[in-house]
């Protein structure tokens, strides 16, 4: 058997020895360390290659935790939004129960903790949960509308499938005000046409009576033509009228700010409707408070809120009624009213009174264009005020504003 040459022992003592001062040094400098980190808050200062990957360790610790507030960030806004999301948002898994549920969606479906519910507890009306169904079915977004009455509401359902988890995703819209807008834009334009097509109509008939012979008549001639001065006053009257409206919606009004009585106020706008109010055979009084504060308003326009509610109390109240205006003090302002002893306002019209051309019924069309109050309510909410109605059928009703000081 060959003898191992001198010269490769040697080099391989060499190697092993060379390992051998690599791993006691390495031991030594983790002893070093260990014992540095109970007596130290800088633990790295004598151990370089140790410190330069606990280093590198706490930078990858550094990116993580940044990441991960981020992340946190990013959470709390979602958050945010969806609870302050007016829209309805539930988030089912694939087995139909609720995971999650915005306080919209609580709100509209009149559920406390709707969580781990199924969606059909939740939505509890058969189309909305059909077209949860037929999203779960087919895997396609589904919307569907529905009517409500017995809540007076109107809503629409939005269902997205969730093409990773195999849930859905649930967007509730309550359009129950938009269906009230387009239900108002609807009765303004049948009521502008029908309010234009009469006196449009009188004015065609009477110009073409007085075309056919009637100008040469001295008595029908000049009785003719003060019917066509009436018409088209009362057009311009609606014309101005519609002006009015639509510059104090727009915010294009300016009011003209002052200190003022509400008792002054209420006696000044009794003595201009006091002649009008005499020849309907109705009593006007004035109940004002003692002591009450000046407001801070436009006294014209004030005025002009008074008499109108003045002359539509006049319009449906008998001969022999009444009619009062109220000053009286209130925790937010001071609170004037106009009560009359009229014919009354059914309760399901109490909320619509203040549109424009809104009519109750035929029994309560009377002369004017129906613009009045809603001009009136336009005008004491750009004051910061507030205007409703009270009434019961055959027992009169009463017309308030408040005003704050």
């Amino acid at each position: 058997m060959a003898e191992i040459p001198y010269f490769i022992i040697f080099v391989f003592v060499l190697i092993s020895a060379w390992l051998a001062w690599r791993y006691f040094g390495l031991k030594r400098s983790i002893n070093q360390l260990s014992q540095t980190l109970h007596a130290s808050k800088n633990p790295f200062q004598n151990s370089a290659d140790i410190e330069e990957l606990i280093n590198a360790i706490s930078s990858l610790q550094a990116n993580f935790d940044s990441e991960i507030t981020a992340l946190h960030a990013h959470n709390e806004r979602l958050a945010t939004i969806l609870e302050q999301l007016t829209d309805g948002v539930l988030i089912a898994d694939f087995s139909g129960r609720v995971q999650f549920a915005n306080p919209a969606a609580c709100k509209l479906f009149n559920a406390k903790s709707p969580t781990q519910q199924s969606v059909a507890e939740v939505l509890r009306t058969h189309q909305l949960i059909e077209a949860w169904k037929r999203c779960q079915q087919t895997r396609q977004l589904q919307i569907e509308s529905v009517e409500l009455p017995t809540r007076k509401k109107y809503l629409q359902i939005i269902v997205v499938p969730d093409q990773h988890e195999g849930g859905s995703l649930i967007l509730v819209q309550d359009l129950t005000q938009v269906r009230r807008l387009e239900t108002v834009r609807r009765d303004f334009i049948s009521n502008v046409s029908h309010e234009l097509r009469t006196p449009l109509a009188s004015l065609k008939a009477l110009t073409e009576t007085l075309q056919g012979g009637a100008l040469s008549d001295p008595e029908v001639g000049p009785r003719f033509l003060d019917r066509i001065h009436t018409e088209v006053d009362a057009l311009t009257q609606m014309t101005q009228e519609l002006l009015d409206l639509s510059r104090i919606e727009s915010g294009q009004v300016e009011l003209n700010y002052e200190p003022m009585s509400p008792c002054k106020l209420l006696h000044s706008a009794a003595d201009r409707m006091k002649a009008q109010v005499e020849r309907a055979n109705i009593k006007l009084n004035v109940v004002c408070e003692d002591g009450l504060p000046n407001v801070r308003a436009d006294r014209i326009r004030l005025e002009q809120v008074l008499v109108n509610m003045i002359h539509n109390s006049v319009k449906f109240t008998k001969p022999g009624g009444e009619i009062t205006l109220v000053a009286e003090a209130d925790p937010g302002g001071v609170r004037c009213a106009v009560r009359d002893t009229g014919i009354g306002i059914p309760a399901e019209s109490l909320s619509r009174i203040f549109e424009r051309f809104y009519r109750v019924d035929s029994s309560r069309t009377g002369s004017g264009t129906g613009l009045g109050l809603s001009i009136s309510r336009h005008i004491i909410e750009a004051h910061g005020g507030k205007v409703w109605a009270e009434s019961e059928e055959g027992r009169g009703s009463t017309f308030y504003f408040l005003l704050p000081h």
